[in-house]
């Protein structure tokens, strides 16, 4: 990977955004809420346990209530081996957590190549702004890490679609590989690959491809369902008594609630060129499908405030109005938001319908799609204006714009709510 010349100004952008990391890290900045909670409770004991005693750890992992893979605490806990203390480590990892930008950036000048290098680089450091990712770089958690092996097979994916150079669907099934080791989540996005590869690999490359992904899913699959250390369901959901987390797919909970977060985070692309316009035609063509659809959601819709979680528009709604009224009404453009998205490609249905299905489990977090979305759209999400978007400095400034907004709201929740 190559860098072309940045300017002095975007530089200095890098490094007062990353010495605003460092210096959230030695202030304890938790702006998730939950991510200091996560360390203490499930993440850190693991890595003191895996380094004192690693068999009896490891097959007993579920005990934690951890929802992710051991892999990466497994990888942090070598450096307890090393003689690093555990403030050290968490150091480490944020400074390994940085790689996502430059990951995402990577990918970004692979897609737009007419595009000023600058932009490119200006939108990337916006993750730095991302609440969840602050936080999980502050805080270790797998998920950080987990994400930052999905970009990288995006990377090598959008490299195979350059260059057809088949080693490229090798590294892209070894990060996805990684990536779904870390966080199990991302696995689903297998078949949104595979589907891409099955048009362009030959059979006998595919079925070396998919042996490779069978053997490797094997040590993983031993492990949940013969050793059974079921880590997947070993979390707690709040206000359940205590009990384990359910695996539940409410389709309502999952549309509106995504859909809500989705619509939040890419909302300033409706100043696209001509896709306010084009999104308001998708509306009036079938408002009369969307109503009944929306409708029947909403009668479905069975999310409890004391879940915890929702996302901006849930939270909202029962902060203002102590009820659902609010977040029901919005839904309609939630859903028609990203009913649109989905129209305009079978790639973004799948991609959309893929999202979704990654979250099995009753309870849905914000973090579980920041800055992920930010991230799905600007790379494997299909729609022709995003070029002409990127264009326009002013544009990405509104995605920052949007991005503080956030962080204000979540420091008023965590000083004001919780």
């Amino acid at each position: 990977m190559k860098f072309k010349i940045l300017t002095f100004k975007n530089v200095s952008f890098f490094v007062f955004f990353y010495l605003t990391l460092v210096i959230g890290f030695f202030f304890g900045e938790n702006l998730n809420y939950g991510s200091y909670g996560d360390w203490i409770g499930s993440n850190r004991e693991p890595i003191k346990d895996l380094s004192n005693n690693f068999t009896y750890t490891f097959l007993n992992f579920d005990s934690y209530g951890h929802r992710h893979s051991p892999v990466y605490l497994i990888f942090l806990s070598l450096f307890l081996d090393l003689g690093l203390d555990l403030n050290q480590i968490r150091l480490v990892h944020l400074h390994l957590c940085i790689s996502l930008i430059i990951v995402f950036y990577q990918c970004l000048r692979l897609l737009f190549s007419n595009i000023n290098n600058n932009y490119l680089f200006l939108l990337s450091l916006i993750i730095f702004l991302s609440p969840t990712f602050r936080s999980l770089a502050i805080w270790p958690d797998s998920r950080l890490p987990g994400l930052i092996f999905f970009v990288l097979t995006i990377y090598f994916f959008l490299k195979f679609k350059k260059t057809d150079n088949l080693k490229y669907t090798w590294y892209t099934c070894i990060s996805l590989v990684v990536s779904s080791y870390i966080s199990p989540n991302f696995s689903v996005f297998f078949v949104y690959f595979f589907f891409f590869f099955l048009k362009k690999v030959k059979f006998r490359e595919l079925s070396l491809l998919l042996i490779f992904n069978f053997l490797a899913s094997l040590p993983i699959l031993y492990y949940i369902f013969i050793l059974d250390v079921n880590f997947l369901a070993a979390g707690k959901t709040p206000s359940l008594n205590n009990e384990n987390i359910n695996f539940s797919f409410n389709l309502s909970d999952k549309l509106m609630i995504i859909s809500s977060i989705i619509f939040f985070h890419l909302s300033p692309i409706l100043i696209m060129d001509n896709f306010f316009n084009q999104f308001k035609n998708f509306l009036d063509k079938r408002f009369i499908i969307i109503v009944p659809l929306v409708a029947c959601l909403i009668y479905f819709f069975n999310y409890q405030l004391s879940y915890t979680g929702g996302g901006v528009f849930f939270i909202l709604s029962n902060l203002l109005f102590d009820n659902n009224y609010f977040f029901y009404i919005g839904s309609f453009f939630f859903i028609s938001f990203v009913l649109y998205i989905a129209s305009l490609s079978l790639n973004n249905f799948f991609l959309l319908t893929l999202l979704i299905v990654s979250n099995i489990q009753n309870t849905i977090y914000h973090k579980y799609y920041e800055p992920l979305i930010l991230i799905m759209f600007f790379t494997l999400i299909k729609y022709p204006g995003v070029e002409n978007f990127l264009k326009k400095k002013n544009n990405i400034l509104y995605l920052y714009l949007l991005s503080l907004i956030y962080i204000l709201m979540r420091v008023f929740k965590i000083n004001y709510l919780v």
